[in-house]
């Protein structure tokens, strides 16, 4: 079943919904133009979480891809200021996959609690809801630019030791 189909089934028409919401949007991290949040359906919003959680658990497994980079360029490296950044580096990406695992279980805490007021709308405040899913937004936003941070340097230190390493490579071969 693929996200239309269950979008239909649970609130009729949300392709069209989803358009809209996508047009209104000017950039990714920053909220739809208006008052979405406050102006949103459950169904919207669980939608909309969803899609947090898959992107995060996308990130997840970025995550392990990075940190195996990092242990795989490790064993090579020779001078000391370089291990000093790839160790800074690593603990950085160690504080990102922290904030990974906990935005995931608010995500999943949230989504519960959309089920419930999908359910049933007087289980929860209203307000106070919307405005958990205005602060998860947030931290969504935040997690993603903190990521995308932690890759990019990353794949700095790793392009730096494997053209070091290259560079290395090209000097024995000359020297012989």
């Amino acid at each position: 079943m693929n996200l239309t189909d269950l979008g239909q089934s649970r609130i009729g028409n949300l392709p069209l919904f989803l358009e809209e919401k996508k047009k209104e949007m000017n950039a990714f991290g920053k909220r739809p133009k208006g008052n979405f949040i406050s102006e949103a359906n459950w169904q919207g919003l669980y939608v909309l979480t969803e899609h947090w959680k898959s992107d995060v658990s996308f990130y997840s497994e970025d995550l392990n891809f990075l940190h195996h980079l990092i242990d795989k360029y490790f064993l090579k490296i020779s001078k000391r200021e370089n291990i000093d950044k790839v160790l800074e580096i690593e603990i950085n990406l160690l504080k990102v996959d922290k904030q990974c695992v906990s935005l995931l279980s608010k995500i999943n805490q949230h989504l519960h609690h959309l089920a419930e007021l999908i359910d049933d709308s007087s289980t929860l405040d209203s307000h106070q809801f919307r405005l958990e899913h205005e602060g998860l937004e947030d931290n969504f936003a935040q997690f993603v630019k903190d990521f995308r941070n932690q890759r990019r340097e990353v794949f700095k230190i790793t392009e730096y030791l494997i053209t070091g390493e290259d560079l290395v490579k090209q000097l024995s071969i000359n020297s012989q």
